[in-house]
């Protein structure tokens, strides 16, 4: 029987960086074997990958670049490990330390947000670049959490006077006009997560005071009619759940020295029957617009719990009629 396996060694100079690269009990380099289903053999600082071919180039790749990080102090987390597998297997001339050390901002938690895929690396960099970029993708693909960091780096930057940040108030389920409390009281609960993407950047007292400030505004898309917003950055949220009126009036309310970036999923389309999404047709209509981008996430792009990325999957091929 024919044996199409292959082998290659790789020798890690530095201990201090072999032991951070393989991991506590060699968690890393397990967890690489799992992923790209090879054997992995240690002896000292080097490793021995054996397997298809293909995936133990990859593997010398991954283990290569991830090292290039290390040497930077780069502090490596078993997810770091999927990012790269991902990364490297979509794209074999891609960097991790151009991606991975692209820093937007350092949250409040002390946590270094950055890209963690090609495609988060590409909306980043659209949205530094553009005026209006447009994020679409499934959910845990960090559309708006990253958005969220570029404005707070835009304000501390002095790049913008405000932030605001937008949601369509869809009722899902409920009727607004049957909860409890006076119209903030009820739309509050689709501002939510707005609110807690804004104080994981900059914790609860500092995000409190800069929305007590008007510095940062929370409010329902409804709210933005007749506005007209200049030195803003804006994030519209949930995008999808938009009528084709609100995204034009929206779209119109942009002024001098803002920047407008507009997320959502299509998947998750909650208006009533007949309706169209504002989403659709506005990416349909300006996607060859100069000055607008539109940045694509896939399930690839996922980089929540990785059972989330399954889910994500498994619902794509329900609505493929697999």
């Amino acid at each position: 029987m024919k044996n199409d396996s292959h082998r290659c060694s790789y020798t890690v100079e530095d201990p201090r960086v072999a032991h951070a690269l393989f991991g506590q009990q060699n968690c890393h380099l397990k967890q690489l074997e799992g992923l790209l289903k090879l054997k992995i053999a240690i002896r000292g600082y080097t490793v021995t990958l054996t397997g298809d071919p293909l995936q133990v180039e990859l593997g010398q790749r991954v283990l290569q670049q991830l090292t290039a990080l290390l040497q930077r102090n780069y502090p490596l987390y078993p997810p770091d490990i999927d990012y790269a597998v991902s990364i490297l297997r979509t794209d074999a001339a891609a960097q991790l330390v151009d991606i991975f050390f692209d820093t937007i901002l350092i949250s409040a938690r002390n946590k270094m947000i950055a890209p963690k895929t090609l495609a988060q690396k590409r909306y980043i960099d659209a949205i530094r670049h553009y005026d209006v970029v447009f994020g679409i993708g499934p959910a845990g693909t960090g559309k708006t959490y990253l958005a969220m960091a570029l404005a707070v780096a835009a304000w501390q930057q002095k790049q913008v006077r405000r932030i605001l940040l937008v949601r369509p108030a869809v009722e899902a389920g409920e009727k607004l006009g049957f909860l409890p409390g006076d119209i903030a009281e009820k739309v509050n609960p689709y501002l939510q997560p707005l609110y807690d993407a804004l104080f994981d950047m900059v914790d609860f007292r500092k995000g409190q005071e800069l929305i007590d400030e008007g510095i940062v505004e929370v409010a329902p898309l409804a709210f933005m009619r007749g506005r007209t917003l200049n030195d803003a950055f804006i994030i519209l949220d949930e995008a999808q759940n938009t009528t084709t009126q609100q995204m034009k009036m929206f779209l119109t309310r942009l002024g001098f020295g803002s920047k407008a970036v507009i997320t959502g999923d299509t998947t998750q389309i909650d208006l009533p029957a007949g309706r169209r999404s504002g989403l659709l047709q506005a990416v349909g209509l300006l996607e060859k617009v100069e000055g607008i981008a539109v940045n694509r996430f896939t399930d690839i792009d996922v980089v929540r719990h990785p059972i989330v990325q399954r889910i994500v999957q498994a619902y794509a091929s329900l609505d493929q009629g697999a």
